[in-house]
């Protein structure tokens, strides 16, 4: 990688735009970058690492820090430009951080966001563009150089205070700067991955350790006795032998229950034996006990049967007696059926003939009969009459109802008449109703067009006068803040110039004695500066130059602010003036507002009748239409009422001498029809009657003559003496069923009597049933705790058998698992420095990074002994330092002595020109590590000033030589007698305006 030429615009230090000529400074093959304290070395290598990576070194990358110059002006934007040749590519990269710009339109700044573009040059020197995404960018340059941020700022920008630090560091230190250097965070990764899994197998190892250790529980919980023979293990999860230690348990718990088991089997035969014998002897007792209790109740109901046999006999009798007087049963229920139906003829006969004439309550059926087909005839006649009538009283209803439509007809014709006599002025008032309404339309419209104009102007007129106070206060604000800013910017700026003049002391301040100062390098500080009367800070300062800052803000507010209210007063004047060639007051506008309202609202409210005027002619022309329509249908239905009336009067007449003739000397035909229909209704009534009550008396006749006949046969004197035996189905059911018990009874007590057993039962002691079935339940009880132990120790037996198969799989299962866990914690020991294996106790990123170290050291070691004439020679030491871990310890052998120690020994001078050697030597391993990039631009930053003449010329030689390989490095540092060595040079000028370059070639 090579560089050609840099641009800085508002970077830094830096106000303006500079250039740095890198293949000018690059021919002599080494060059000196120089300058007073603060003027902006560092800043020109922080450029370089921005354009490349983004961001400056990390050191500087603080929170809140920014890299626009305080010096540039607002409208010049920051920007770094590099053009370089890396990877045999001719590149140019372009960087813009955030920052603040002016505003294109009005006052005040906006936030510009980064920017980034990256162009190559083609063979025929045209630049191409390749893109402008920072992502993209920052991925295709980190491929093409190869190294980190942090790996580009130690091998190309090689901080001498970093090496220095380095050489005395601890193991701690330096493992943790060449990790970033050599980015061994995928061996960190191997350690910590196998340190997860052997993690993850050791909770596996302890979460089956923990099931079988729960199935030892169980195992002892389902043991029982059995389980406390044996002693149960004590080895606790994740500890080597616990499995055996189960297994061999649970065999001696799983045995010992065995031998419960047959010990139960026994106890339950004999307790069988027993509760059999017992059962036998108490079923003797209960057989004993019943034959005794069946021989006493016989007895009992021998005598109870004898004491209810009259009652049975005389049910038998009253049976028998009911039986024969069921054959009479039928007669008796006929003949008092005939009874009712003869009553209820008589009772309807006498209703009728008390309704009939007094010649006629007396006649026979037939006599009846022959009066009601008589009036039956009569009412037949009647029937044309009757229609006649109907229709003479439905033609008097429609005379009525043709006078009531005369009427109506009549009054219709009147109104019509009043109404049509008044149309022609109503039709012409409606018309100028309608005219006035669109004159006021038209006037509303131009009222409307003049009054917004005019409200417009009045609003601007209030908001001029309101503005006029506005633009005073404005103008006293600005005023105010020019002063305050002026006064702030001559505060900061005295500030400080008397912190220049004192700039020594503070530098002064930062030393720390036996450490190297940031300056020259020297660790030793004969005589600092010590600050004077009145010395200024670099936080007084900074807090000056902030109050400066936010003065400048206010004032640059205030008159942006001024500026506004400006434009919105001239704005409001120029609407309020409108055409008018005088600019009128607001109560003059006012008035002229108010004037033309109210004429618009007197115009609007009436044009708002020009719809209602339109409509209302409407609706009084339709009006007319309908009442002259109205008027002539009117007169149409007159003349035709008078036809229909002429002709009901002709039918009326006919019809009424047909019904004088029909009704004789009713009221009317209705009323004799009416008459002589209740006549054939009675006559035929009493005529039924009459037969019905007939009929009843020969059937009550006929009844009574075969109940006689039948009460004789069934053996009764009178049909009365039947009717009192007659019992009815139940009570006949009930005594049939007391008959039947009785004599089930005995023939019960006949069969139980012949029972030989029994009798013999009967003559022996009483039965002893209680004391058999004490002994019985004894015997019970003793065979339930028998067997429920029996099934205990079977159980026992059982589940001790599943769990022990249930803890063996387990063991099985676990077995590939513990192999694991085994093999990974090894690995993990091995890569942590924790196993005994690992006889110095390194980490594996630890000894990667001892094998990068001893590289670094063979490389620095061919340049260290150039500089120190051979005198000395860096080594790495694996050797462990106290209770520490071995592996990155770093020696110097002295050569005049012949002694390897600590490079923490070496001196400020010796530390340098080592440190440098470390550096050069680190840049060419970490170029190979990245892939052979070639570096042909190296930047080496401060440390000169340890040096004595004769080293400084050796570490010249030593730099010079690397021209050999065509590179070219510049040295970064103030020392004055390095600018009479190297004649290319790069000098860095401070200003008050800001620093500047400027090339001596």
């Amino acid at each position: 990688m090579r560089l050609h030429r840099l641009t800085l615009t508002a970077f830094g230090p830096f106000g303006a735009t500079q250039e740095v000529d890198f293949d000018a400074l690059s021919s002599a093959g080494l060059f000196l970058l120089h300058g007073p304290t603060g003027a902006g070395k560092t800043s020109v290598l922080d450029a370089v690492c921005y354009a490349l990576y983004g961001a400056v070194p990390g050191a500087r990358q603080s929170p809140g820090a920014t890299l626009r110059s305080d010096h540039a002006p607002a409208d010049l934007p920051t920007e770094v430009q590099l053009e370089l040749t890396v990877g045999g590519r001719r590149l140019e990269v372009t960087r813009s951080p955030a920052q603040p710009r002016p505003k294109k339109r009005g006052g005040g700044f906006t936030q510009e966001k980064a920017q980034s573009r990256l162009r190559e040059r083609d063979p025929e020197g045209d630049w191409q563009g390749l893109s402008k995404s920072h992502q993209e960018i920052g991925e295709e340059l980190a491929q093409l150089i190869g190294m980190s941020r942090d790996q580009f700022c130690q091998v190309v920008l090689l901080p001498q205070g970093d090496f220095a630090r380095f050489l005395r560091s601890d193991a701690e230190a330096r493992g943790k700067l060449l990790g970033k250097l050599f980015d061994t965070r995928r061996f960190a990764a191997v350690e910590e991955r196998l340190a997860e899994l052997r993690r993850a197998a050791e909770a596996r190892v302890r979460s089956g350790d923990e099931q079988i250790l729960a199935l030892a529980q169980r195992i002892a919980q389902a043991g029982g006795p059995a389980a406390t023979e044996g002693a149960p293990p004590t080895v606790r999860a994740g500890e080597p032998g616990l499995a055996e230690a189960v297994l061999e348990w649970a065999a001696i718990a799983r045995s010992a229950a065995r031998e419960h088991l047959d010990i139960a089997h026994t106890v339950v035969a004999e307790a069988e034996n027993r509760q059999l014998a017992a059962r036998r002897a108490l079923d003797a007792e209960r057989e004993l006990a019943r034959l005794q209790q069946r021989h006493a109740e016989t007895l009992r109901r021998a005598e109870a049967l004898e004491e209810r046999r009259p009652e049975h006999d005389r049910c038998q009798e009253q049976l028998e007696r009911a039986r024969k007087a069921d054959r009479v049963a039928p007669a008796l229920e006929l003949r008092e059926e005939a009874e009712r139906a003869y009553r209820d003829a008589s009772d309807v006969l006498d209703r009728t003939r008390k309704r009939l004439p007094a010649e006629l309550a007396d006649s026979g059926a037939d006599r009846l009969a022959d009066l009601e087909r008589r009036f039956r005839q009569e009412l037949g006649t009647l029937e044309a009459a009757r229609k006649a009538e109907v229709r003479s009283a439905s033609i008097d209803e429609e005379r009525v109802r043709l006078n009531r439509d005369a009427r109506a007809d009549d009054e219709i014709v009147r109104e019509a008449d009043a109404w049509l006599a008044d149309w022609d002025t109503t039709r012409a008032e409606l018309t100028q109703r309608i005219e006035a309404a669109q004159e006021a339309a038209t006037r509303a419209e131009q009222l409307a067009g003049q009054l917004a104009p005019a409200r417009l102007r009045l609003d601007a007129a209030r908001r001029r006068d309101a503005l006029a106070a506005d633009v005073q206060d404005a103008r006293e604000t600005l005023a105010a803040a020019r002063e305050r800013a002026l006064a702030a910017h001559e505060s900061w700026l005295g500030l400080r110039e008397r912190r220049l003049r004192d700039i020594a002391a503070e530098l002064a301040a930062g030393l720390v004695v036996g450490e190297p100062c940031t300056v020259c390098g020297s660790a030793e500080h004969p005589a600092p500066a010590s600050p004077g009367d009145g010395h200024v800070d670099r936080a007084t300062e900074e807090k000056a130059l902030a109050v400066h800052r936010s003065a400048e803000e206010a004032r640059t507010g205030a008159e942006h602010a001024l500026t506004l209210v400006r434009e919105r007063q001239a704005a409001a004047r120029r609407e309020a003036q409108g055409g008018d060639s005088a600019a009128p007051t607001v109560a003059e506008l006012h008035s002229l507002v108010d004037r033309l309202s109210g004429e618009h609202a007197e115009a609007h409210r009436l044009a708002a009748g020009t719809h209602a005027a339109r409509e209302a002619l409407a609706a009084a022309e339709r009006e007319h239409a309908k009442r002259v329509e109205q008027r002539q249908e009117a007169r149409r239905r007159a003349d035709a009422r008078m036809v229909e009336g002429e002709a009901l009067d002709g039918e009326q007449a006919r019809l009424e001498e047909e019904i004088t003739a029909a009704r004789g000397e009713s009221e009317s035909v209705a009323a004799h029809a009416d008459r002589l229909t209740r006549r054939v209704a009675l006559l035929a009534d009493a005529a039924e009657a009459v037969r019905t009550e007939q009929d009843a008396a020969q059937r009550r006749k006929e009844a009574d003559d075969r109940l006689s006949d039948a009460a004789f046969k069934a053996g009764f004197d009178t049909p009365h003496a039947a009717a009192a035996t007659l019992l009815g189905a139940a009570a006949q059911r009930d005594l049939q069923h007391r008959i039947d018990a009785w004599q089930a009874e005995a023939a019960a007590v006949a069969d139980r009597r012949t029972e030989r057993d029994a009798r013999e039962a009967a003559e022996r002691p009483a039965a002893q049933t209680a004391a058999a079935e004490s002994a019985h339940e004894t015997a019970e009880w003793l065979l339930r705790e028998a067997a429920s132990a029996r099934a205990a120790a079977r159980d026992r037996c059982a589940e001790l058998d599943r769990l022990s198969g249930r803890a063996a799989e387990e063991v099985r299962r676990l077995g590939p698992v513990r192999q694991e866990h085994e093999r990974v914690a090894r690995l993990a020991g091995l890569t942590a420095g924790t196993s005994a294996d690992n006889e110095r106790k390194m980490r594996l990123e630890a000894y990667v990074l001892a094998a990068r170290l001893e590289q670094v050291a063979a490389a620095a070691t061919a340049r260290l002994q150039r500089m120190s004439s051979g005198r000395y020679t860096l080594v790495h030491s694996d050797v462990r330092t106290g209770g520490r871990r071995a592996g990155l310890g770093l020696h110097v052998v002295d050569a005049w002595t012949g002694s390897e120690r600590d490079t923490a020994t070496l001196s400020g001078g010796e530390t340098f020109f080592a440190s440098l050697a470390l550096a050069l030597g680190l840049a060419d391993v970490v170029t190979e590590e990245a892939g052979g990039v070639r570096l042909d631009t190296l930047f080496i930053d401060e440390g000169f000033g340890s040096l004595d003449d004769q080293t400084l010329d050796e570490v010249l030689d030593v730099l010079d030589s690397l021209r050999e390989r065509d590179r070219s490095v510049g040295i970064v540092s103030h020392v004055a007698d390095l600018r009479r060595r190297i004649p290319a040079r790069l000098e860095v000028v401070k200003d008050r305006h800001g620093s500047t370059v400027h090339h001596r070639l």
